[in-house]
């Protein structure tokens, strides 16, 4: 019977969940900036997109996420019945982050914003 010895680069790997981790956190803020120019957040003061809203690596694992922290986003966010006011943000509305979700008009936009990123990070 053939014998098969693996052996891994473990400097590589580390190099590899790195730029995952970096290509996660620059799509997030890659996103962060869509939504922002896209004028779709509620805004009033602009505390809530300009001070609360920012993206997180995620805990434990490779990731990111974009996180708006207020105690009325997640309010705002899943009310999309409510009239907006939209002096500021002339798209204001509830669900914000809808276009750039499964089904959304956006929805291959992160996707290919990471695959961007890792080649930027990767050794050709």
């Amino acid at each position: 019977m053939a014998r098969i010895e693996i052996e891994l680069d473990d400097v590589f790997l580390d190099h590899l969940e790195a730029s995952v981790q970096d290509s996660a956190m620059a799509t997030m803020e890659t996103l962060r900036g869509e939504v922002v120019a896209a004028q779709v957040m509620p805004f009033d003061s602009g505390d809530m997109q300009n001070n609360l809203t920012s993206v997180q690596p995620l805990e434990g694992m490779t990731g990111a996420r974009l996180e708006t922290d207020g105690p009325y986003a997640r309010r705002l966010y899943h009310h999309p019945e409510y009239n907006f006011q939209t002096v500021n943000n002339p798209n204001a509305q509830g669900e914000w982050l809808r276009p750039w979700l499964p089904g959304g008009s956006q929805e291959n936009f992160a996707g290919e914003c990471f695959e961007g990123e890792m080649r930027r990070r990767l050794p050709k």
